[in-house]
């Protein structure tokens, strides 16, 4: 029986896509053998990267003098890879508005200046600081962001405006809503919490920002590189590129990204009103910069919090616990989570306050 994921990440999938996934996954394509046998140089392969390519394109209208490829690594390696293919002059400016900001804060250090103009962490990242209102270094490299932060629930509603090139993490809430890319200079999503299975990064870079990474910067992670092969230098992470590009054609025909927003902003809205309007859930986000894709919340009760995760996972409701650094409970609500599962997870939430008075 299938159950209703609230995973963060690796997290759920839409069924429809899991399905044709195991279609394949004998016979792809007529080739006579499974998808994650096939040759990454076989052109019955490379039809799918080039395809996952322009679906990327479509739905977020990427301009065409950007460029999109897909690494391996998870967004972590990215972290490093940002600053050794942008920073030149050697200075950035990092906003910290949670662990995995902070991480790649860390990281922009090792290679050069790292200016923490912003940081949430007064308040336990509980809140996105005023963009208009910080302080950004004259002739820094770029300016990075994490636009949704999984662990503690909060996204940016307003994003900076900065002559530097704006940098964004967008590994949670990628394809959540509509974004004009030409106002980033680069962005990248780790693909494990939104779009398909752990192993494959998009990164999405105006190719006039990428052209000589530093001298120290591996030919793995060097963009300019991925970009001129066609994301193909080496073998590539095929399995979760295919899946990626089955989960794309899937946002298509449901409609786009607008059409996802608007259901990904009604399923938040139904739990979070279910929330502030009861008596035993608490949810500590301020609530202009609440995530659509990750709401955490507690009891006030460590105790009933674990009963809660233990009910709630007998009930067909799993992957509820929230994250070590907050506790409580989460639930990621990402684009292939359906309305009915938000909806039983407030039934049962309905259903524990009333036994748990």
């Amino acid at each position: 029986m299938r159950v209703y994921n609230f995973s963060a990440g690796p997290s759920t999938l839409p069924l429809e896509v899991l399905e044709e996934a195991q279609k394949d996954f004998l016979d792809f394509a007529g080739t006579g053998m499974s998808v994650t046998e096939i040759s990454h140089r076989d052109k019955t392969y490379e039809a799918v990267v080039r395809e996952a390519e322009s679906l990327v394109r479509e739905l977020l209208n990427v301009p065409d003098d950007y460029a999109v490829i897909f690494v391996q690594g998870g967004a972590s390696t990215q972290f490093a890879a940002v600053p050794l293919n942008l920073m030149h002059a050697g200075v950035a400016d990092y906003i910290v508005t949670g662990n995995f900001a902070k991480k790649a804060w860390q990281e922009g250090q090792i290679y050069g200046t790292a200016n923490k103009i912003g940081d949430s962490s007064d308040k336990t990242y509980t809140y996105i600081p005023d963009v208009d209102k910080l302080n950004y270094t004259e002739g820094a490299d770029y300016v990075h962001i994490t636009s949704n932060n999984t662990i503690f629930g909060t996204r940016y509603v307003k994003f900076p405006e900065c002559k530097a090139p704006l940098v964004a993490d967008m590994s949670s809430d990628i394809f959540s809503r509509e974004i004009d890319v030409s106002r980033f200079g680069v962005i990248y999503t780790g693909a494990q919490k939104n779009l398909a299975p752990a192993g494959v990064t998009i990164v999405i870079a105006k190719r006039s920002l990428i052209q000589e990474p530093l001298k120290i910067c591996p030919t793995m992670l060097k963009w300019k590189v991925q970009d001129e092969n066609g994301s193909l230098y080496n073998t590539p992470p095929a399995f979760a590129i295919y899946m990626a590009c089955l989960v794309l054609r899937n946002l298509k025909a449901k409609g786009g990204v607008k059409a996802m927003n608007e259901v990904d902003e009604y399923k938040a809205k139904l739990l979070y009103d279910f929330i502030d309007n009861s008596a035993l859930y608490k949810n500590y986000v301020e609530k202009s910069c609440r995530s659509i894709m990750n709401a955490p919340f507690v009891t006030g009760s460590a105790e009933l919090d674990a009963k809660f995760i233990a009910e709630a996972k007998k009930a067909g409701l799993v992957s509820l616990k929230g994250h070590r650094l907050v506790g409580g409970m989460r639930a990621s609500i990402y684009n292939a989570m359906p309305v009915e599962g938000v909806k039983a997870l407030i039934e049962f939430m309905k259903k524990f306050e009333t036994e748990n008075k």
